[in-house]
């Protein structure tokens, strides 16, 4: 049970990415009063929260009722982790998430340090609660072999989120002890990391199509 917490935890920190989008959510609540920190800070995890868990309870269900099957899964989700853990090496997934926060801003010069509510979109959706950690939900749930191993793997998940929401409260000293060349070290480390577990989901999922085909 401990080795798939650890994995499951550090599969989702790859996914959730907290050094990642902690930068975001200092840019997107810069100058605001502490209380609208705290409360973005708990309302995006919530969030982030609930869209997981609904997809830990419902994933299963959901491929069932598109005739697609966990191998199948398998192999698409890891191909999707790695091209996640390309841009991750290639600092490709940081420059869009910037661009998409200044795309935010630009739209409305207001929500960069006022009070308007980020926590749906960006922070909780695609920020925390986005394609790759959605993907990496399913594929651990569609291999968990008892409820024990589900509530393990949806811990590994919360234990990420709760890291998210921690840093949000204290972005401000958080983001002064790790600065952006650490930031960006972190990310490359867990981009090969995450590629070489993607690599492994889809050479699981080729293999189980082949024996059951």
């Amino acid at each position: 049970m401990l080795e798939l917490f650890i994995t499951a935890f550090v599969t989702f920190f790859v996914a959730i990415d907290p050094p990642g989008v902690a930068p975001i959510f200092g840019a997107l609540t810069e100058g605001a009063p502490k209380s609208h920190r705290r409360a973005m800070a708990v309302k995006s995890v919530v969030i982030a929260t609930g869209v997981l868990l609904g997809f830990a309870l419902i994933g299963g269900w959901l491929l069932g009722a598109l005739h697609i099957s966990l191998d199948a899964f398998r192999a698409a989700g890891g191909v999707l982790l790695f091209m996640m853990a390309l841009d991750m090496i290639f600092e490709k997934r940081t420059e869009r998430r910037e661009e998409r926060a200044e795309k935010l801003a630009g739209e409305d010069e207001s929500i960069a340090g006022t009070h308007e509510d980020i926590s749906v979109f960006p922070m909780a959706i695609p920020m925390m609660a986005g394609p790759g950690a959605i993907a990496t939900m399913m594929l651990f749930m569609s291999e968990a072999e008892s409820l024990l191993h589900r509530a393990v793997i949806i811990g590994g998940a919360g234990a990420n989120l709760l890291i998210c929401l921690v840093v949000f409260l204290a972005i401000g000293p958080v983001m002064r002890f790790i600065g952006e060349s650490m930031a960006a070290m972190i990310t490359r480390i867990l981009g090969v990391i995450l590629a070489a577990l993607a690599a492994q989901f889809i050479f699981d999922g080729i293999k189980g199509a082949l024996l059951t085909g």
